[in-house]
């Protein structure tokens, strides 16, 4: 730690005098710390892929899941501290829910991520709380079509044509950075996203089944089984 850090890291509402806060880039740090997903369009839908760290044998596999459904049209995957990543993708549920009681229908996905956006912002500027120490892909259709965003501890929010997050990002970033095309069918997609995910994992042993999920316009969200991924990696 550096030498007067220490004056400005003890509350979230102090900014440093270089106009930092230091909490936020805690937050930033815990989430790099967690498992490596990331988010891809493709020429007709959107497509979700997660490594699955499984931290002990006696673990239930079917009791880890990155990738949450928030809606039919409406997915995420995430990277941090899991119980954060819980507590938020329900709040967005009870938004998506809200957004069909009003409009009848979740006509743009944008509005949704920056209801769960401004919650997290809020815990960057009160003292006696902490920010949240995760970040969320958000991905779907609406009526605009396929929409892919990110969602990280301060609040801020991009959209993407592809995106990483945790431990791997900068390595999936580069990689797809190279390979991407902006007509790229499902399939290619796919192929695309497992080869990005294995070009960053280090431990051979959490892509062994990692999560996927895909939508095409005018389709609902499809989680792919056991069988479909290993159909992918072999």
């Amino acid at each position: 730690m550096q030498q007067g850090q220490m004056a400005y890291d003890r509350a979230i509402t102090v900014f440093s005098p270089d106009g930092r806060l230091f909490q936020v880039e805690y937050a930033r740090e815990a989430v790099k710390k967690g498992s490596t997903a990331l988010g891809i369009k493709f020429k007709d839908g959107v497509l979700l892929l997660s490594e699955k760290k499984v931290r002990s044998r006696l673990v239930e596999k079917n009791s880890m899941e990155k990738i949450q459904l928030v809606d039919d049209n409406v997915a995420t995957v995430t990277s941090g501290l899991v119980a954060d990543a819980r507590v938020l993708i329900d709040f967005a549920r009870v938004g998506a829910q809200q957004e069909k009681v009003t409009y009848g229908s979740l006509t743009n996905i944008e509005n949704l991520v920056k209801k769960v956006a401004d919650q997290m912002q809020q815990y960057t500027q009160f003292g006696g709380v902490r920010p949240y120490g995760v970040s969320i892909i958000f991905a779907g259709t609406d009526t605009i079509g396929p929409r892919l965003f990110d969602c990280d501890p301060a609040g801020t929010i991009n959209e993407y044509k592809s995106v990483a997050i945790g431990a791997g990002k900068d390595a999936v970033t580069d990689y797809i950075e190279k390979e991407y095309r902006d007509d790229m069918a499902l399939e290619d997609a796919v192929k695309l996203g497992i080869a990005a995910l294995k070009s960053a994992v280090a431990d051979s042993e959490s892509m062994k089944e990692p999560e996927i999920a895909s939508i095409k316009v005018g389709e609902t969200f499809h989680i792919y089984t056991i069988e479909e991924v290993q159909k992918y990696l072999s």
